[in-house]
């Protein structure tokens, strides 16, 4: 049965998409994973050996949120912290991608937040839990505009900083990533079959911390534009 042809019980939700930098046109979401501590100093912070192989999580498509929102503080947690990053927008299918082949996999690239819910991030690593609701809760996936190869070419060096309130929280450059997204993509895609819509989040640079009610926080990298997100 062809999509135009189906029903459904209820109408369903609409497309998650992101805004893309000098069109109007959107960018529609699929998929949203996470590299898990993939620069070494946040690596360090967080008690773990850098040199671990890149390890992911998922939040849902809809957790995306666009630049300059005010959103509702998230329940259930007192430990709310920011996480900035470098995400990687994928524009085609691909699985077992090789290094070498990986980046015209790469539709563009924008700043992002991967917000956390460290307290209860705790606890399920204290119960040997799934990390789920502390990473996939709603609107914990802040996107900037993306930023289209075909105009910027590709990232691999650049300031990402990220301010609360416009004090200096994180400051560090994605060159000194661990893992680069050419190699992000050849591991997740072993895993995965990649397709277009799909974003990855990065890893973040040390110095993640809490967020509070009231508090807006403000993801920089250099190249890019960035997206902004305040608590109420």
């Amino acid at each position: 049965m062809a999509n135009s042809d189906l029903t459904f019980t209820f109408p369903p939700a609409p497309r998650p998409s992101v805004a893309v930098d000098g069109s109007t046109a959107r960018f529609p979401v699929n998929r949203i994973y996470c590299v898990g501590r993939n620069y070494t100093e946040h690596a360090r912070e967080m008690g773990n050996d850098e040199r671990e192989p890149p390890f992911f999580f998922t939040k849902p498509g809809d957790a995306v949120i666009d630049d300059g929102k005010n959103i509702p503080f998230p329940c259930s947690t007192n430990n709310l912290h920011h996480e900035a990053e470098l995400v990687v927008a994928i524009g085609k299918d691909g699985v077992n991608i090789p290094v070498a082949d990986a980046s015209p996999y790469i539709w563009g690239y924008a700043a992002g937040n991967d917000l956390t819910r460290r307290d209860m991030q705790a606890m399920a690593k204290k119960m040997a839990r799934p990390w789920d609701m502390a990473k996939g809760f709603d609107h914990s996936a802040p996107c900037g505009p993306l930023h289209p190869v075909k105009d910027i070419g590709h990232m691999k060096k650049g300031s990402i900083r990220l301010l609360v309130n416009g004090d200096l929280r994180q400051n560090g450059d994605i060159a000194d990533m661990i893992w680069s997204p050419a190699e992000i993509i050849a591991h997740l895609s072993a895993l995965v079959a990649l397709a277009p819509g799909d974003l990855i989040y990065t890893g973040t640079p040390a110095g993640v911390g809490r967020l509070i009610m009231g508090d807006t926080v403000r993801v920089e990298i250099a190249g890019l534009g960035p997206v902004s997100t305040t608590f109420s």
